[in-house]
C-alpha cells in the first residue's frame, strides 16, 4: 500500500517528487481525484481548498477530478476507479471518519490501493491512520469544535498523524508543548509534520520528505 500524508498538500518540489515516485509515472500521465468531504461542515473561509487545487494544477496532472463521498456510492465509486491517486482533503476529520464509516468507503477503497496511491491533506491524512484520544486531541487542537461528530479512522497505517506543526492557526502545535505531554498518554506512535513536510509510506517503508520541521514520538 502506498500513501502520502501531508498537512497542506503539494507545497514544495520534494513532496511532489515523493508522490511521483509512489505513482511510478510522470504526473502528466497521472489522474488524481480530490475528495473535499471533510470541508463540508462549517461556514468558514475555504480558500485553502482552492490553494490545494491550484497546487495540483501547477503540477500538471493529466486530469483533476473532484467528488464528494457524502453522495450516494453509485456517484463516487466510478471516480475512484478512474483515478491513479485518491486524495482526501482537509477539514473536520471526525465528520470525514463518520462519512467513511457510514458509506463503507474503507471496504471499497482498500482493494483499490493495491494499484492506486492514497494521498491525504490534513484531515485526509489523519483519518487514514489512528486517532488520538478525545482529551488529547482537544488539548492539541483547542481551536477546533467537533461537536458530536464520531467516526472510526481507517487505520491504513499504524500510527497517528498530526498536521500543521508550528502553524499560526493552532497555538499548541509546537515542539515544546507536544514534548511536554506524558508519553503514556499517546496510545500509538505519532508523526507530527509542518506544512512543508510529508510522510511517504511505500509498503513497510516510512520516509519523511520535504524541507520543513517534524517530530516523531515512538510508542
Amino acid at each position: 500500500m502506498k500513501l502520502l500524508l501531508t498537512s497542506s498538500g503539494l507545497k514544495n518540489e520534494y513532496i511532489v517528487e515523493a508522490l511521483q515516485k509512489l505513482v511510478e509515472k510522470s504526473l502528466a500521465e497521472t489522474s488524481i481525484v480530490f475528495v473535499p468531504t471533510a470541508a463540508n461542515p462549517g461556514t468558514d473561509d475555504k480558500s485553502w481548498v482552492i490553494e490545494n487545487l491550484k497546487d495540483f494544477q501547477r503540477c500538471g496532472f493529466k486530469s483533476i477530478d473532484i467528488i464528494d463521498v457524502a453522495l450516494p456510492d453509485e456517484v463516487w465509486k466510478p471516480h475512484f476507479l478512474a483515478a491513479d491517486i485518491i486524495c482526501f482533503g482537509g477539514g473536520n476529520e471526525k465528520y470525514l471518519a463518520r462519512i467513511i464509516e457510514e458509506n463503507k468507503i474503507k471496504e471499497f477503497l482498500v482493494p483499490l490501493l493495491n494499484t492506486k496511491v492514497y494521498m491525504g491533506i490534513s484531515a485526509g491524512s489523519m483519518v487514514a491512520g489512528h486517532f488520538l484520544t478525545e482529551d488529547l486531541n482537544s488539548e492539541l487542537f483547542p481551536e477546533e469544535d467537533y461537536g458530536s461528530e464520531h467516526g472510526l479512522p481507517m487505520e491504513l497505517y499504524d500510527f497517528a498523524f498530526i498536521p500543521h506543526l508550528n502553524s499560526g492557526w493552532f497555538k499548541h502545535l509546537r515542539r515544546e508543548f507536544i514534548n511536554n505531554i506524558e508519553k503514556e498518554r499517546f496510545s500509538t506512535s505519532v508523526y507530527v509534520a509542518d506544512d512543508e513536510t510529508a510522510i511517504k509510506i511505500d509498503g513497510s517503508v516510512i520516509e519523511v520528505v520535504g524541507k520543513g520541521d517534524y517530530l516523531i514520538i515512538n510508542k
